[in-house]
């Protein structure tokens, strides 16, 4: 069994404001000297049970970042950088197409391209349990009451213990996630994660826990959140 990672990073940054530069998109903001994206890779660069990586990113950011990202901070697991969709879940098929020389069996890692904090621990048990079930989402219970509203009135409070926020990785056996990602392309369903793509499929995703400090740097006061987990 091979396990391969998949990072989309083909989002445009338009909650990060000021923050973002004139041209550049969130994933190359720089946290602690180098692209957020590079603090990414470096994780499954480093991870000994992790096979290769594939790039997803705007088509017109792909010359750039293999320079300043791949081949400046030496990616060597990094086999492609390929062109996104205009939605994450396009973004995410084509990356999965591109996987065609993969066995059914080995497994897919889909990795938010700016979350750099995610445990290495929580990575390889995200993969066993891809490679004995369904698929493994990556998930914190809920901290705070949620609420159900239509029109700005309330309309239910599930029960919290039900309640969990879903991170990355999602990971999935390759003729799973395959199957899900061109069902749902066939019949137009955009969904929420890649899981529910699963899901609906009738298939079990289970899940493993997370991490509180595996954030999606989409904000800059997820930045702020960011800088201060690496100064500790």
């Amino acid at each position: 069994m091979r396990a391969v990672a998949l990072i989309p990073a083909a989002g445009m940054g338009k909650r990060m404001g000021k923050r973002m530069g004139a041209g550049m998109n969130k994933q190359y903001l720089l946290l602690d000297g180098r692209p957020i994206l590079a603090h990414t890779l470096e994780i499954f660069e480093e991870a000994s049970f992790v096979d290769d990586i594939y790039v997803v990113i705007p088509q017109a950011e792909i010359a750039f970042c293999r320079e300043q990202v791949v081949e400046k901070y030496g990616f060597t697991k990094v086999r492609d950088v390929i062109a996104g969709g205009s939605e994450r879940q396009y973004s995410v098929l084509n990356g999965i197409r591109a996987l065609s020389g993969y066995r059914e069996d080995d497994v897919v890692i889909i990795h938010d391209g700016v979350r750099p904090f995610i445990p290495t621990k929580i990575l390889k048990h995200s993969i066993e349990v891809a490679s004995q079930y369904d698929g493994a989402l990556v998930a914190v219970p809920a901290k705070d009451t949620v609420k159900t509203v239509e029109a700005g009135v309330v309309t239910g409070t599930p029960p919290r213990e039900n309640i969990w926020l879903a991170q990355t990785p999602q990971s999935f056996r390759h003729g799973i996630i395959s199957a899900a990602h061109e069902i749902a392309a066939a019949e137009g369903f955009l969904g929420t994660d890649d899981a529910s793509l699963v899901e609906r499929m009738g298939r079990q995703v289970h899940v493993v826990m997370g991490d509180y400090r595996n954030i999606k740097i989409t904000t800059p006061e997820d930045m702020l959140l960011a800088e201060t987990f690496l100064k500790k």
